[in-house]
């Protein structure tokens, strides 16, 4: 059984990251973004999560243009190879792209977005291996994989982060949670606040005066402490409202009952 309360933070390799961070796949390069960014990273917003291929580098390059250089405290992520076929060469010059755009020497966490499998886990983590070991990746990520594929993925490099799809509505990668939870490996869910709609939800939000969204992020929190959810917004209202959501604790009946509901 979960404990009551959630920790707000969690260890990404020597890196702390509260536990909500930021999702940015429809994140493109306008002023207001820009600002909204900043004012994200304002309200308490240090981790921020993005990919090579969102909004066609959009999002990438309006992270670098309005927050790098990136404070010590500030964790950016992002993501390469999604698109099978291109295996380790592609991953590479999508890695040098991302560089560029983000404006940073060093990358934070860099995930294997899918695994190509003509090409396979281990050749697909030979780029960030390699880069790690020359300091311009400080921790690899992979996304959407199985724990054989973890395990794996291990053999190669360590793995600070796992990226599967989980939320309420989404249990399927169970599996792969409870393994990130043994191992010390931070499980980031993506699409955190998709389905598990029911007539629990609705009645936990109203008693703690909360909306649908944060008794989700809440519910997340506490399944298990190796969860960080990235739920994405381009609205500072929600991003304030999903960072509240660290604070709202659910008791164990409420826990229950979304669980099961």
């Amino acid at each position: 059984m979960p404990s009551m309360a959630s920790e707000r933070t969690i260890a990404l390799g020597e890196r702390t990251i509260t536990r909500i961070g930021l999702g940015s796949n429809r994140l493109t390069d306008t002023p207001e973004n820009r600002a909204f960014l900043q004012g994200a990273v304002e309200a308490g917003i240090d981790h921020v999560d993005t990919a090579h291929l969102y909004t066609g580098g959009g999002s990438e390059a309006t992270i670098g243009a309005a927050l790098a250089p990136f404070p010590g405290e500030l964790t950016v992520a992002t993501k390469g190879g999604y698109h099978p076929g291109g295996g380790p060469a592609n991953l590479r010059a999508e890695l040098e792209e991302s560089y560029a755009r983000l404006q940073a020497d060093t990358i934070a966490l860099y995930y294997v977005h899918r695994v190509d499998p003509d090409a396979g886990i281990e050749a697909m983590l030979e780029p960030l291996a390699e880069a790690r070991e020359a300091g311009r990746i400080e921790n690899v990520g992979i996304s959407e994989v199985s724990v054989a594929q973890i395990e794996l993925a291990r053999t190669v490099v360590p793995i600070a982060a796992v990226q599967n799809e989980y939320s309420m509505g989404e249990g399927k990668h169970a599996d792969v949670l409870e393994y990130c939870e043994a191992e010390g490996i931070v499980f980031v869910p993506f699409f955190p606040l998709r389905g598990g709609d029911r007539e629990a939800l609705a009645e936990v939000a109203a008693r703690h005066d909360a909306t649908v969204q944060q008794v989700k992020l809440a519910w997340l929190l506490r399944r298990s402490p190796a969860i960080a959810p990235i739920p994405g917004s381009l609205s500072l209202e929600h991003v304030r409202e999903n960072l509240a959501a660290l604070d709202l604790e659910l008791s164990d009946q409420e826990f229950e009952a979304l669980s099961h509901g």
